[in-house]
């Protein structure tokens, strides 16, 4: 089905970005942001992106003055904006009291305040426009602690109390806010993390998202129904939500889970190394 909608999408060079943008172009206009451009032009090149519904451009979410551009250039070229898909994110694992500042930092610019300043500044034009739909990426992160993964956990958490907070003051406006929690997604930022043992968690679960399954839910369920906070899968998220409540739960089931994860590890390993010549 076709519509005229114009969604702004961050993060579109790599991973999920890059996958939504693909497969939305054909029923939405997209305007697909990230801030390596180059990436985003070969994206755009070798995904064949259609020009007339793809507009690509610039934008480190970190600068509050580049989503103001972002805005006026996409009104001028579409006429319109009623989607804003945050999707950026950036994930390094480590434990907390090994991190070096530069890490504190991009972990909150990015994954918070950078989606903080595209829902203050889009969010402004869906409350005069009186409607508008903000989609915020979070995690399962975003509800349950993880070892390893102290920072990125921090500014998710921080992404879902911002998401349900800012849900109660766009509704008068007729602005709707969803929060999609997926488990961890088969893209390079995961792929990063398989050699590294402080992100064991990441890789506890039974099996890996792929960027068609999140493709599904927010094709089905997301974009048409609105919903405010969605898990993926709903399992993991029951787990996550679980955790949440009873803190001391993680503390004990945590190393088992890490175990898993270890485990797992190992095997992606094995399995790379049998695909090199």
């Amino acid at each position: 089905m076709q519509t005229t909608q114009v969604i702004v999408m961050t993060g579109c060079a790599s991973g999920i970005g890059r996958h939504l943008t693909k497969a939305l172009a054909g029923a939405y206009r997209v305007i697909a942001t990230d801030v390596n451009v180059s990436g985003l032009e070969q994206c755009a090149k070798d995904d064949a992106w259609p020009a007339e519904h793809v507009k690509t451009l610039r934008l480190d979410v970190r600068n509050a003055g580049e989503w103001e551009e972002t805005l006026r250039v996409g009104l001028a070229h579409f006429g319109r904006v009623d989607v804003l898909m945050n999707v950026a994110g950036h994930l390094k694992s480590g434990y907390a009291h090994e991190a070096d500042a530069a890490e504190v930092d991009k972990h909150l610019d990015v994954n918070t305040k950078g989606l903080i300043h595209g829902c203050r500044v889009v969010g402004a034009h869906f409350v005069a426009q009186r409607a508008g739909h903000v989609i915020n990426v979070g995690s399962l992160a975003s509800l349950a602690p993880a070892a390893g993964l102290s920072l990125y956990a921090a500014s998710k958490f921080a992404v879902r109390g911002f998401t349900l907070s800012i849900a109660q003051e766009l509704a008068p406006f007729g602005v709707h806010v969803s929060l999609v929690m997926p488990d961890a997604v088969q893209t390079p930022m995961f792929d990063a993390q398989v050699d590294r043992a402080e992100a064991a968690m990441m890789f506890s679960g039974p099996t890996v998202l792929t960027v068609q399954d999140l493709e599904r839910v927010f094709i089905e369920e997301v974009l048409p129904n609105r919903p405010l906070e969605v898990t993926i899968p709903m399992t993991r998220g029951l787990i996550a939500r679980l955790s949440a409540l009873m803190p001391e739960t993680a503390l004990s089931l945590g190393p088992v889970f890490r175990r898993q994860g270890k485990q797992r590890q190992a095997s992606l390993r094995a399995l790379r190394a049998s695909r090199q010549p």
